[in-house]
């Protein structure tokens, strides 16, 4: 049995549900959805983006209304015309079996005229942004004097944005005895204060705590210098080869000039931020949904409404302005249950910021070290090395089959691994011997030392590798709490978790060396061996006495730029077709990783160096409001 058909939706509805193939209702679904069907109500419910909200009032408001008169009857009011447009397309899936039932979005940047004509044939349900519907109001092109159901959602977005006034305006020419349902993923002054004015004894539900981050989402901090807030990006990026993120930035500028950089660099990246044409944003976010860009570079603003599936990270390249924005950008990742990395690059003066988000998010951050040069080469050519096991071969390669073992046949398995490898990284390699450690003095140090300081820097350390990750649901916390009840090792035992795809890494002290290999080399997971080996370097950012690093290459910038793996190359080599996720595709020569980036041009003399490649809760309040019907 379906659990839909436990909260009282029409035949009609889960017809519809059943073809969207949902399963379990979320839990924001299984609050609301019985509460709003029982009876005409206000509330207001708490929980963050990702959760399933437009089903939770999408879904009772399809029931209640009158499919056979055209008036309209609703109202949903969103921050920005993507969202707007996805309510619209989400409401239309659901009310797929509901003859009759129209539903029209109005926002800026299209005709306002052909809205207002879509309007006039009869639209039961209008969503719209609150510019838009505030200019029909005032040319009298819409009618919202007789609605039943004002819909709210992402409200602290649309607060934030500057629509205060717009939705005051827009909610005092609806009538007073309407149903109001508010949906925010935190409550700020400004949302309690339109709750206490056009609301009438509102429910109200939460999903997780008030004003919480999610906890699908962990989070992570690296310490830099402010001069190397961008190099941090770039082996942020470098240490996930699959990253597919997020980056916010706080001005248009800044999101332009990062852009600028990573494509220059080799990275599939782009801006969003208010200078570009809705021509522009359009073609962006389509590349962004298709994973044409694993980097999309954006103001706050500009990415709100953004509902893009399988984000893995979101970089704040720079901190909010407002620290209670940082919630909403983190709610761009683990989404619909998935698991997700929200990352801040932070300078010491800012240090101070990251407790106030935790006091706001209820969650404690982990501060990390910048992998060093040695640690992104071995990522990398482990991620090489699982993408070529994991690649189904197509065998219209067969043909050319013969003629590649003749070139081939005097090479040994071992030289042609070898080699094929060195194709790939061979600059790479060069690339990242010549960099400098861009770890700066840690959090821990800097708060006197507390609890023995920045874990993993003691020069006892022991780095491990082992072949489980993300996709057997891991996330770095998720990982070491596992690794601690494995091994049953106390808390600050297993450190420095970085977890990837299809492997991660982690730190014990030397004496659990013994332990950890005897323990973990005899379990399985799921059916799947667990492999685990110790890794050739600390994980990087080690330091003497004296602050230098320690460990992996050496100093210095490098003259010469260098290969970004991945990164489809001018001159020939293997790479994939945009987008693809797995596999090879021939290119004249040579290997390539599945993501489809460029490779660094030769720098001209003088220009800078390239990577190798790629609140409060409200109470009620007396107001002027009449009774409500019924």
């Amino acid at each position: 049995m379906n659990k839909f058909e436990q909260l009282g939706l029409s035949e009609s509805l889960l017809k519809a549900i059943l073809d969207l193939g949902f399963e379990s209702p979320t839990e924001v679904q299984e609050k609301a959805i019985p509460l709003l069907l029982e009876k005409d109500t206000d509330m207001v419910a708490l929980a963050q983006t990702g959760t399933g909200k437009t089903a939770a009032f999408g879904f009772p408001l399809i029931q209640k209304i009158d499919a056979g008169n055209k008036n309209t009857q609703a109202l949903i009011l969103s921050p920005t015309r993507e969202l707007c447009l996805q309510i619209t397309n989400e409401i239309k899936n659901y009310s797929k079996y509901e003859r009759s039932l129209n539903v029209v979005a109005v926002y800026g940047g299209a005709s306002i005229t052909e809205q207002a004509r879509d309007i006039k044939r009869g639209a039961q349900i209008i969503v719209a942004t609150p510019g838009r519907m505030q200019d029909m109001i005032n040319r009298g092109l819409v009618n919202i004097s007789q609605i039943d159901y004002c819909v709210l959602d992402e409200a602290d977005e649309m607060l934030n944005m500057g629509f205060y006034e717009d939705i005051v305006n827009i909610l005092s020419t609806s009538p007073d005895e309407k149903s109001t349902w508010l949906f925010s993923a935190t409550m700020p002054q400004e949302v309690a204060r339109i709750a206490k004015q056009f609301m009438h004894e509102p429910l109200e539900i939460t999903v997780g705590t008030k004003n919480s981050g999610s906890a699908t989402v962990s989070h992570e901090f690296y310490l830099v210098n402010a001069r190397d807030r961008y190099e941090a990006l770039k082996r942020i990026a470098d240490a996930n080869p699959d990253i597919f993120s997020v980056v916010f930035c706080r001005t248009k500028r800044d999101t332009q000039q990062v852009a600028e950089k990573l494509i220059e660099d080799g990275y599939n990246a782009a801006a969003l931020h208010g200078d570009l044409s809705q021509a522009q944003r359009d073609s962006v976010m389509k590349s962004f949904r298709g994973r044409q860009i694993q980097m999309l570079v954006a103001t706050d603003v500009a990415a709100r409404g953004i509902d893009v599936d399988n984000v893995t990270h979101v970089v704040n390249y720079q901190l909010p302005d407002e620290i209670e924005t940082y919630n909403h950008r983190s709610g761009r990742t683990g989404r619909a249950g998935k698991l997700g990395t929200s990352i801040v690059i932070i300078t010491k003066s800012e240090i101070r910021k990251i407790s106030a988000i935790e006091r706001i998010i209820k969650q404690k951050f982990e501060e990390k070290t910048l992998p060093s040069g040695i640690e992104i080469c071995e990522i990398q050519l482990l991620h090489l090395a699982t993408k070529i096991k994991d690649t189904e071969v197509d065998h219209e390669i067969d043909n050319y089959l013969p003629a590649i073992n003749n070139v081939l046949e005097d090479l040994s398995k071992e030289e042609l691994i070898k080699k094929m490898v060195s194709v790939e990284f061979n600059r790479f390699l060069s690339y990242y011997k010549k960099t400098r450690d861009l770890s700066t003095q840690s959090a821990g140090e800097r708060r006197d030392d507390r609890e023995g300081g920045f874990q993993g820097g003691n020069s006892n350390a022991v780095r491990y590798f082992v072949n489980i990750g993300s996709r057997d649901n891991f996330d770095w916390m998720s990982l070491k709490d596992f690794l601690k009840e494995t091994l049953d090792l106390g808390r600050d035992d297993v450190y420095k978790v970085d977890v990837k795809e299809g492997f991660s890494f982690f730190n014990t002290d030397a004496e659990h060396s013994d332990r950890v290999m005897e323990v973990l080399n005899n379990i399985q997971l799921e059916g799947r061996r667990i492999n685990v080996e110790i890794s050739k370097n600390d994980g990087g950012g080690r330091r003497d006495h004296n602050g230098r690093n320690s460990g992996g290459f050496g100093g210095g910038r490098s003259s010469g730029g260098g290969f970004k793996s991945g990164a489809p190359r001018r001159e020939g080599g293997f790479s994939s077709d945009r987008g693809s996720r797995g596999g090879f595709q021939p290119r004249e020569g040579g290997f390539s990783e599945s993501s489809p980036r460029r490779s660094a041009s030769p720098r001209r003399e003088g220009s800078p160096e390239r990577t190798p490649r790629r609140s409060e809760s409200f109470s009620d309040a007396p107001r002027g409001r009449r009774p409500r019907k019924g």
